[in-house]
């Protein structure tokens, strides 16, 4: 099904006179690679990206998508979730188990809108979840927002340390016994929001309204799968968890201590 564009494709009248690319994009030179088998979704959202000032390489198969991101470079990745040569999920997992694409800010559409595909993505890597159809001004700020997740912060230096994990602000890194942890842009920055408030309740809403740039009407479930995600990674039996805890029917608290002695 194609989404209801507010513009129609190029070619059609414009109600009203596009703003330059340049006064809309905040990151003018990102280069987008979209994979989606939909050829007439493909081009409106290609077209449409490209006048608000991004570049995008539009390819309709995995096998296409996979030789892009060898040849060259991507800012982001809008991947279709069903595609002809297989899914979009078997590539997240390629990515994310990949050193060199695994912080690869990733944006999964789908027609398929069952919470369980959506868990699932998100589960596997997928930084954020879009289903079809969508308005282009969605999809649209959700790119920015994936991009100026995965920017570094200006006031960046500082390292959060709480026993043996530090949450590097500079580095958009959290390292366990120095060893770098394997979150996604999205997951860090929820870390940070947790870690820079450590011994307070934090509730889902809250959360979502720390994430700067996150989209509104984010997928709620979302928290809790990432913060499992999390989990995986820094605790050292997530199944019962010292860092990061659940208060139920309040939301999560990051603990002020951490690692200490029996």
């Amino acid at each position: 099904m194609l989404p209801d564009w507010s513009a129609p494709p190029p070619g059609g009248p414009h109600p009203a006179p596009a703003a330059p690319p340049h006064t809309d994009n905040p990151h003018p030179m990102s280069r987008l690679l979209l994979i989606d088998d939909d050829s007439r979704l493909t081009t409106m959202v290609g077209d449409y990206l490209r006048r608000n000032g991004y570049e995008v390489d539009a390819v309709g198969s995995l096998a296409a998508g996979r030789e892009q991101l060898k040849l060259r470079g991507f800012d982001a990745l809008i991947l279709d979730l069903m595609l002809p040569d297989g899914d979009g999920l078997d590539l997240t997992r390629e990515l994310r188990a990949d050193a060199r694409t695994r912080r690869l800010p990733l944006l999964m559409l789908t027609a398929r809108g069952e919470p369980m595909d959506r868990i699932v993505g998100l589960e596997i890597g997928a930084d954020d979840y879009l289903p079809k159809p969508f308005e282009p001004r969605e999809l649209l700020a959700r790119v920015k927002a994936l991009l100026r997740r995965s920017q570094p912060e200006p006031s960046g230096d500082e390292v959060l340390t709480f026993g043996r994990l530090e949450v590097d602000l500079g580095a958009r890194q959290a390292r366990l016994d120095n060893i770098p942890c394997d979150l996604t842009s999205h997951q860090f920055d929820l870390l940070v929001v947790l870690a820079q408030s450590p011994g307070r309740v934090l509730s889902r809403d809250q959360i979502m309204d720390s994430l700067k740039g996150h989209p509104l009407e984010a997928f709620d479930r979302s928290i809790d799968v990432h913060i499992s995600r999390i989990r995986a990674v820094i605790e050292d039996d997530p199944k019962n968890p010292k860092r990061v805890l659940t208060v139920r029917g309040a939301g999560y608290v990051f603990a002020k201590k951490q690692d200490l002695e029996a």
